[in-house]
């Protein structure tokens, strides 16, 4: 039961290692997150600017936009933005996005409005 004697400073010693690494991590991960606004911003140019999209569907992370002309997106830098696939069908594009195919579909809506 010696393991459960721990003193007092040990303890401040514990919770400021745990405090120094839980804002390590917090640094990490704002790093490493990508700013949503401006991923979707190129996401719109590529796909033509917001008046080449007539429609949008979201289906789990599969993002399927209708566009006035096709002829004029720029795949190679919707799959640089990360599109794990994407599939043209006459004047539609279904694209395979991830988690963030939901929000983008909203935040396209609200430009458009």
């Amino acid at each position: 039961m010696n393991f459960l004697r721990i003193s007092f400073d040990s303890w401040i010693q514990y919770l400021i290692i745990a405090l120094v690494l839980v804002f390590i991590l917090l640094i990490v991960l704002k790093a490493n997150k990508k700013d949503f606004k401006i991923e979707a911003n190129k996401l719109i140019e590529y796909l033509g600017g917001k008046d080449n999209i007539l429609n949008i569907e979201v289906n789990m992370s599969r993002f399927k936009v209708t566009l006035k002309d096709v002829s004029i997106v720029n795949k190679a830098a919707i799959q640089k933005l990360g599109a794990k696939g994407i599939v043209e069908i006459d004047n539609q594009l279904k694209i395979i996005l991830g988690p963030n195919a939901k929000a983008l579909e909203s935040y396209i809506e609200d430009l458009k409005k």
